[in-house]
């Protein structure tokens, strides 16, 4: 009873319009399709659903049915197609418009989130709308694939569907931003953003994934977000193969960039005399580079770097000439090393130090 008269208050003046287009066989009038367009309009708002007030339109129609005669009754029909049409037209614009304006404050909430904007107690209060609770420690998980995603994307779609099969009742937050996948979850939840690992790498085609560490506050999902782009930063300029970084693996490397004269003094020092080699430094930076990514076993780098094991043996010579620095020696090889890895950070030779 209380359905039905919740439908009464968005059919006021049906059953006379659908009579005054009965008399004369005439179409409903445009002001009349205006009328049940504003209703159909103010239904959504309220939250009555379509299917519901479908059935309630029927059945007063039928009830104008039994007043009805002859021609009058034949053209019923037509009237009420008429009428639902423009009801539905209404409740489905109402609709409409509600989504967007959800899906805009959604991205607006994500922008504040991400970039640390707003105010702390109004974001909190914002963030339990989406399940989120920012007084628990949070962490981030970014994906990057062969292409950008943007939220309603089938990957998004296929990876949001994932998450809500294995973790229901978990406060996960999945999102996209600047062309990225990005999850958001519990601090105390690692599961959930090495199984979101999973997803996003098999569904980018090869992708890569960076998990920053988990931040307590407000602030600590901008901090685990940031953590997580800088090691996909890191991951193209060293660069770093593996599928799944951690943050936590990487501290490493913001440790030696964090003075970067310094550095750069090391890598002028160390490696600037393999400019003085046929083709510059970067073919025997490559070749150091690979030569301790395989933990100097120089066949396996040759094979990396499609040489022949002569001209691997070769370039690491060369190498040693030119810098007075032996690879293969434990001591020199930190050296070497550390320089490499400046040398990709800063970009050099590509860049001047």
């Amino acid at each position: 009873m209380a359905d039905r008269d919740a439908a009464e208050a968005y059919l006021e003046g049906y059953a006379q319009i659908l009579a005054g287009a009965c008399a004369t066989g005439r179409r409903l009038t445009r002001n009349e399709l205006a009328t049940l367009r504003a209703q159909g309009e103010r239904a959504a708002e309220a939250g009555l659903g379509l299917r519901f007030l479908v059935r309630a339109h029927l059945s007063a129609a039928q009830d104008v049915r039994a007043s009805l005669r002859g021609a009058s009754a034949d053209h019923l029909l037509a009237a009420v197609e008429q009428a639902v049409d423009a009801f539905a037209e209404g409740h489905e614009r109402a609709q409409r418009l509600a989504i967007r304006q959800q899906e805009a404050a959604r991205r607006e909430f994500i922008d504040d989130l991400l970039h640390g904007r707003s105010d702390a107690g109004r974001l909190a209060e914002r963030a339990e709308r989406f399940g989120l609770l920012l007084s628990h420690a949070h962490a981030v998980a970014v994906a990057r694939g062969t292409e950008p995603y943007e939220d309603g994307y089938a990957v998004t779609r296929g990876i949001e569907a994932s998450l809500a099969a294995r973790f229901a009742n978990r406060r996960i937050l999945l999102t996209t931003k600047n062309g990225r996948l990005i999850c958001i979850a519990p601090g105390d939840e690692a599961d959930v953003l090495g199984f979101f690992a999973e997803q996003a790498y098999a569904a980018t085609d090869g992708g890569q994934v960076a998990i920053g560490r988990p931040h307590p506050g407000v602030g600590g999902v901008v901090h685990s977000y940031e953590e997580a782009l800088n090691a996909l930063d890191l991951a193209a300029r060293l660069p770093l193969e593996a599928p799944v970084l951690h943050a936590a693996d990487l501290l490493v490397y913001p440790v030696l960039t964090r003075d970067r004269q310094a550095m750069a003094d090391l890598v002028r020092s160390v490696l600037g005399p393999l400019q003085q080699a046929r083709g510059g430094a970067q073919p025997l930076i490559d070749t150091l580079d690979a030569y301790f990514h395989t933990r100097c076993v120089a066949a396996e780098a040759a094979r990396r770097l499609s040489l022949s094991a002569r001209a691997m043996t070769y370039r690491l010579e060369r190498i040693r000439r030119l810098t007075g620095a032996d690879p293969g020696d434990p001591g020199d090889r930190y050296t070497l090393q550390t320089a490499v890895v400046g040398a990709r950070l800063l970009d050099w030779p590509d860049q001047p130090l």
